[in-house]
């Protein structure tokens, strides 16, 4: 009987922590992504600027999460006269063009905070990413490239909450192939379902 008093408890509270923070929740929010010395471009049309984002988790249990994520990682645009062609700007000039996305699954661990509306959480899991470029020139033949890869992807962030809604600011990272990687700063709400 006194080891079932221990468990009773343990699990009432697990169930309080659960309504409070919601099992179930679904978010979107602005991000700031940069993405940049695409070589495949010859480092031309770095992708720096806000875009957005989605997610979606369960949270069977205070301190844990599993969280899938879309991220839009933006576009970006060159105009560049190309190297060692000996012809004046800007009658030779190129035009680079890149844009990008990613998937990203996560498991979440939140820290044991005593604040109840707060969570600071990191997140480690893998990205799907792809990543699209094309130059056009007066000189040149048009080039284009896609490509896309899974890398392993990490975050941090913190959150507050009352009740059903959410806000949350976090950095997200993984690498890209041919370039210096993502790095995405997110601001975002969310709401807690049942």
């Amino acid at each position: 009987m006194r080891r079932l008093m221990p468990l009773t408890v343990l699990a009432l509270a697990a169930g309080v922590a659960h309504a409070d923070n919601g099992f179930f929740y679904i978010g979107a929010g602005v991000s700031h992504n940069d993405v940049s010395n695409i070589t495949d471009l010859g480092n031309q049309a770095d992708i720096s600027g806000s875009s957005w984002k989605a997610f979606i988790g369960i949270r069977p249990i205070n301190m844990f999460a599993v969280e899938a994520d879309y991220m839009d990682l933006g576009s970006g645009n060159s105009t560049y006269t190309p190297p060692g062609i000996g012809c004046p700007s800007p009658t030779c000039n190129a035009t680079a063009h890149s844009d990008g996305n990613a998937y990203a699954g996560y498991v979440v661990g939140f820290l044991p905070i005593p604040v109840p509306i707060v969570d600071i959480f990191g997140k480690a899991g893998a990205a799907h990413w792809k990543l699209n470029g094309s130059v056009n020139s007066t000189v040149f033949a048009p080039s284009g490239f896609s490509h896309s890869g899974t890398d392993f992807a990490w975050g941090i962030g913190v959150q507050a909450h009352v009740s059903m809604f959410g806000a949350r600011l976090e950095y997200e990272n993984f690498d890209i192939a041919n370039t210096s990687g993502a790095k995405i700063a997110s601001l975002s709400v969310f709401l807690n379902l049942f």
